[in-house]
């Protein structure tokens, strides 16, 4: 099959749509969908990743024309996955069409689904923080409705690890505090809680009060007895006192420990860092 056979279906498809249905008879709209649709195959067999998804949205059009809403949501989805290829926007574009029909059809685990989509395209394709957070905390708000809370938590952690990112660590700490609430009761998510302690705990310094700081920690080890003796507590009293006390030399000293034991991720590295800087030190943080 060549481009130019997915040329002739669209140009019959189009023929069709615009035609009067006595003429041609037959359902013209459910005809030029699947003309549209073989063409978009013929297009993505190509790696012509754009026409595909421009043919897959005229197929869509068409089945919504029939008012088909559960078809025509799931061509708007096959073509995001084309666009994604070559043109992430369009990409997003069809998949708020297809989310949009979901939602309005009470389909929120699928929306969700597809809403998480768009927030790894902004996140990985588009390097979009702001909006990667603003998509994935809607997805977040839809998986719990559904009562989906692992997917649901899955979400709001990637909402809290952006808003803490940009500067917004109330908002962060309010994301990862809820999340380690929540597994306090979990057997199979307790083991997180000293993560989401010490990540919320590091926005809580990074914010610049010591004083809700300190009261955050010991909030923190009154919730789960366990977390007063883990080294993750422990670093992020040693951190305290070291922004109390305006000591460059003891917070460097404490970080490298840490490493040395647990080896920090970038996202910590970041923070830790803002934190040095604030106490007066703006040179590498290791």
């Amino acid at each position: 099959m060549s481009e130019r056979e997915a040329q002739e279906l669209i140009a019959k498809a189009d023929k069709k749509a615009a035609s009067s249905s006595w003429f041609f008879g037959g359902n013209k709209y459910e005809e030029a969908a699947e003309l549209y649709t073989k063409a978009g195959n013929i297009y993505k067999m190509a790696k012509r990743w754009k026409e595909s998804g421009d043919t897959f949205c005229k197929a869509a059009d068409m089945q919504l024309k029939m008012n088909e809403k559960d078809e025509a949501a799931n061509t708007f989805i096959n073509a995001s996955k084309s666009y994604k290829k070559s043109s992430p926007q369009d990409a997003i574009a069809s998949l708020e069409n297809a989310i949009n029909i979901l939602t309005e059809r009470g389909r929120f685990q699928s929306a969700a689904k597809h809403q998480e989509d768009i927030a790894s395209i902004y996140e990985s394709e588009l390097i979009d923080l702001d909006q990667a957070m603003r998509a994935y905390e809607i997805a977040a708000d839809w998986y719990a409705g559904e009562s989906s809370t692992a997917l649901s938590h899955k979400c709001m952690l990637k909402v809290a690890t952006f808003a803490a990112q940009l500067g917004q660590y109330d908002k962060a700490i309010e994301k990862f505090e809820l999340v380690a609430s929540a597994s306090l009761d979990n057997q199979l998510m307790k083991w997180s809680l000293k993560e989401y302690f010490l990540k919320a705990g590091l926005c809580h310094i990074a914010s610049g009060d010591s004083v809700t700081a300190h009261n955050a920690v010991n909030r923190y080890c009154e919730m789960d007895v366990t977390f007063g003796s883990t080294r993750e507590c422990q670093f992020l009293q040693s951190i305290l006192t070291a922004v109390d006390n305006s000591d460059v030399g003891q917070f460097t000293g404490s970080v490298v420990e840490f490493d040395q034991l647990s080896k920090l991720d970038n996202w910590k590295t970041k923070i830790l860092l803002e934190i040095k800087n604030s106490i007066g030190e703006e040179s590498s943080l290791i």
